[in-house]
């Protein structure tokens, strides 16, 4: 059971980093930015089918009525982090350059690519990455047999060394990991993974809307 539950919630996110290696690969054969750009719904797909298909194993998304009170400080928390990751860019906050995502073509905005941003950013990935990286890992970390652990009762080894991996997933890895935190302390204290998932979904929501804007296209 726990082996089909770890390859559930590990393998999402096995082939969303396995896509940034291939986008990673391409660049360096000579492919432009501008033709990477159609990578990424096909990375999104491939995510979403994977959730898709292992959707009976997330027990801790089953249908559930969170607390206003949860859900308000999900998206307060949520609008917090976003706050606060525009603004810890500074040169020593960020791990190399990042090209980001421009979805310009001749210096028009291709909206069929803003929109397949925004809905993998604001809604897969969050779901995605809260089953492994809160749901999986961190309660891993504590006990083999993850599904058993109450994430209130997760200590501190499991939450900074997952805290901390999830930052330095990010270019601006300070940022991610203050995210990393506010989304571990809402799932630990509320016990549902929606809040982190919600909080989560957001930061990136309004991230992607403020990119569009500003068209502070790195930040993608």
């Amino acid at each position: 059971m726990f082996e089909r539950a770890t390859l559930a919630r590990v393998l999402p996110f096995a082939i969303y980093m396995a896509f940034i290696a291939i986008a990673d690969l391409l660049g360096r054969l000579g492919w432009s930015g501008a033709e990477l750009r159609w990578l990424y719904p096909i990375k999104i797909a491939a995510v979403l089918a994977a959730l898709v298909y292992y959707r009976r194993s997330y027990v801790e998304l089953l249908p559930a009525r969170p607390d206003w009170r949860a859900v308000a400080a999900a998206v307060a928390a949520g609008l917090l982090v976003f706050l606060l990751w525009i603004n810890l860019d500074a040169p020593w906050m960020a791990l190399g350059g990042s090209a980001g995502f421009d979805p310009r073509t001749d210096g028009q905005i291709d909206w069929t690519l803003v929109a397949l941003r925004l809905l993998g950013a604001a809604v897969v990935v969050p779901v995605m990455e809260e089953l492994f990286w809160r749901s999986f890992l961190m309660r891993w970390i504590e006990r083999a047999d993850f599904l058993n652990v109450n994430p209130a009762h997760v200590r501190f080894k499991a939450f900074i060394v997952t805290v901390i991996l999830f930052g330095f997933e990010h270019s601006l890895w300070l940022a991610g990991i203050v995210a990393g935190a506010a989304y571990s302390v809402l799932y630990m204290r509320s016990r549902s993974l929606w809040t982190a998932v919600l909080a989560h979904a957001v930061t990136n929501g309004v991230l992607g809307v403020w990119i569009i804007f500003t068209a502070h296209w790195t930040y993608w």
